[in-house]
C-alpha cells in the first residue's frame, strides 16, 4: 500500500499559518478545525510544521507567551516529507523511528496532503483485515 491510498480516502485540505502569527492564534486554528498540526508557510514555501505537542511545550515553559509568540520561535524547522509513492510501512517506520505524528506530502513541491500516524495505523489495520479475510477463505476451501 502507498501514500496516495490513504490519501485517496482523506480530505485533502491542508491547513497552514504563517512564522509571524501567533501561537495563539494557532490554537485557534487547530481547535476550529479539530487538527493536531498546521504547516507553517512564508510566501507558499513549506517553512515549519506546529503541532499541538509543540504548543504544549511552551505552554509547560512559559504560558504567558501563547498569546504573542511568534508561531517561528516554536515550529519544527527541520521537516520530515512523504511522497505519494511512499510505501506505508517506509512512513510508519519513519514516523516511528523519528517520534512524528504529521507528515507532509508533497508532489514535487506542491502540498498534496497530510497525513497522522492515525491514518497510517488505520491503513495497516485495513490491510491486515483484508488479509485475514483471504486466508479464512482459502482454509475454508480447503
Amino acid at each position: 500500500m502507498k501514500v496516495k491510498d490513504i490519501l485517496r480516502k482523506k480530505d485533502s485540505t491542508v491547513r497552514c499559518i504563517g512564522p509571524r502569527n501567533t501561537i495563539k492564534e494557532a490554537i485557534q486554528m487547530l481547535v476550529e478545525y479539530n487538527i493536531g498540526s498546521l504547516l507553517v508557510t512564508d510566501d507558499e514555501k513549506i517553512v515549519g510544521i506546529i503541532s499541538e505537542r509543540d504548543i504544549l511545550r511552551l505552554c509547560n515553559s512559559d504560558v504567558t507567551a501563547v498569546a504573542t509568540a511568534p508561531v517561528e520561535s516554536y515550529m519544527t524547522k527541520d521537516v520530515i516529507i512523504g511522497t505519494p509513492d511512499d510505501d506505508i510501512d517506509a512512513v510508519m517506520a519513519v514516523m516511528t523511528e523519528k517520534k512524528i505524528r504529521h507528515l507532509p506530502i508533497l508532489d514535487g513541491q506542491n502540498v498534496v496532503g497530510l497525513i497522522s500516524i492515525g491514518d497510517v495505523v488505520k491503513s495497516q489495520l485495513h490491510e491486515s483485515e483484508h488479509h485475514v479475510h483471504y486466508l479464512r477463505d482459502y482454509i475454508m476451501r480447503a
